[in-house]
């Protein structure tokens, strides 16, 4: 599995009653309770967002995420936010500077911003706007269809209106509901503002109150980008309306996230994480199992190309005989087509096998077919069955595709080879061994993951992993190796270290 992130295009928080714009500010602040912001008694805040999928979609497109073999099934998506009070155990339960108590024991929900008029009108397009401060706001409205009422509440502090705000989603255009959804499902006369009548993409509880961010959108994604669901200029993140309904609180009860505009590692994110594993067995292909073997396509540019179809591919044995016969084929990565060979029986081994790739395509130019071969080996040679007793090995390790301490732009692609020996030579590398990376960075003493433990591809020539920095926030980056060998699991801590520097 590999991941690939996508961040946010613009986000706001919109507080109940309030034409307060808090787009550039770099937390947002989800509350509900007595009212700090606004005229009302009792107030909340929404936190609205729009993702930017294109670098996404142009992986796609390109086939260098390919769902051939897999399907969008597969293909998970989590929504993460770092909460702001997540770094301190002591912010639990307490008062924060504004006057406002820590919540805890709550439920957040995910909801998409419904259509004008529901799900059948035009998308409710919206801007960021250029405001800061939550509080000190001078305007609001004396009802939902009203005029607008000037205040001098705060008559000697500024703050921004410019849209989006609670009511208007650009300087001409209102929302279609003000604070977009109608949390009460009261009789309003418009259709499509009722809590009710959205739809909820995710929902998570939070007991402690700092807890992160973590809403799973694989449906909502994958709809997006296999087409059937179009339009959408968003989500919002809230309370749920029991919370936000509550009445009689002498207290505000908040919890906070950063928003895009931090200038801290933790900028929100969505995480995508895909099958694009590459598990070669040509050179430790066993009998009596089933097999995966690739056809790795370059064109005249050395680049990783795509055939103008899938090939299919046909099995020879030592004798010539065709044991298997039009086996499909798939697109794993974008140049690399995977094909499962059933298990073969019946041979003395070793013997010599040929694998033929038919229907071999590039750029409307037919190569006919592409002949390899392989050693169908016991699996006595390969796997051990019955008892055996093998100490642990130590293993080193030497990287090519990225240089120790580089510093590299955050406009590249790269290709990191890993080359896994016996430690302490430079000669005894090995063949086949079970290996993970992955990837954080360093706030002070804390290890911020920004890449779970991932198995790194395995082709007959080498062990390697794409390392994509166009979706890495620029930073100092660790890489650790982690190898399984005979039970034993052990990690190899900052095996690689770089950095990512900002190409602008």
């Amino acid at each position: 599995m590999s991941i690939l992130n996508s961040y946010f295009s613009r986000n706001n928080t919109i507080i109940e009653n309030s034409f307060t714009n808090t787009g550039r500010n770099p937390v947002m602040e989800l509350y509900f309770g007595s009212n700090q912001y606004s005229f009302a008694p009792y107030s909340f805040s929404r936190f609205i967002f729009n993702l930017d999928l294109n670098l996404l979609q142009e992986k796609i497109a390109s086939g260098e995420i390919s769902l051939d073999c897999t399907s969008f099934s597969s293909m998970t998506h989590t929504l993460k936010m770092r909460n702001t009070s997540s770094f301190d155990e002591a912010l639990l339960n307490t008062t924060t500077s504004a006057g406002s108590q820590r919540a805890t024991s709550f439920d957040l929900v995910l909801l998409r911003i419904p259509n004008v008029s529901g799900d059948t009108g035009s998308p409710q397009t919206w801007d960021e706007g250029v405001g800061y401060d939550f509080s000190n706001m001078l305007k609001t409205q004396n009802n939902y269809l009203g005029t607008f009422t000037n205040n001098t509440f705060f008559d000697t502090d500024t703050y921004s209106d410019r849209p989006s705000n609670y009511y208007q989603r650009t300087t001409i255009e209102n929302w279609s509901y003000p604070g977009i959804y109608d949390n009460k499902d009261s009789i309003t006369g418009l259709t499509g503002c009722n809590y009710s009548a959205l739809t909820v993409v995710a929902e998570q509880h939070f007991e402690f109150g700092n807890e992160d961010i973590e809403f799973d959108m694989s449906g909502e994604i994958n709809s997006i980008l296999d087409g059937t669901l179009t339009g959408v200029t968003g989500w919002i993140i809230a309370y749920k309306p029991q919370f936000e309904n509550i009445t009689g609180l002498t207290n505000t009860y908040s919890v906070g996230f950063f928003t895009r505009h931090t200038q801290t590692f933790y900028e929100p994110y969505l995480e995508t994480n895909y099958d694009d594993l590459i598990q070669d067995d040509r050179n430790n292909f066993a009998e009596k199992k089933v097999n995966k073997l690739y056809l790795y396509v370059y064109n005249d540019a050395g680049e990783l190309a795509l055939l103008n179809s899938n090939p299919t591919v046909d099995i020879e044995d030592p004798s010539g005989n065709i044991i298997f016969t039009g086996l499909t084929t798939c697109l794993k990565t974008r140049g690399v087509y995977e094909v499962t060979v059933p298990a073969i029986t019946g041979y003395t081994t070793p013997c010599l096998f040929t694998d033929k790739w038919n229907g071999v395509v590039l750029d409307g130019v037919n190569l006919g077919s592409i002949e390899n071969t392989f050693v169908l080996k016991s699996q006595n040679t390969i796997g051990i069955v019955g008892s055996y007793s093998k100490d642990p090995s130590l293993f080193g390790f030497d990287f090519y595709g990225i240089k120790q301490s580089e510093k590299i732009l955050d406009t590249d692609v790269r290709k990191v080879g890993v080359v896994i020996k016996k430690a302490y030579s430079s000669q005894e590398v090995l063949q086949k061994v079970s290996a993970q990376y992955r990837v954080y960075v360093m706030e002070g003493t804390t290890e911020v993951l920004v890449q779970n433990w991932t198995n790194i591809n395995r082709t007959p020539n080498e062990y390697y992993f794409i390392f994509n920095t166009q979706d890495k926030i620029p930073n100092e980056y660790f890489i650790d190796i982690k190898v399984n060998s005979s039970g034993q699991v052990d990690t190899y801590k900052k095996q690689l270290k770089f950095q990512i520097v900002n190409s602008k």
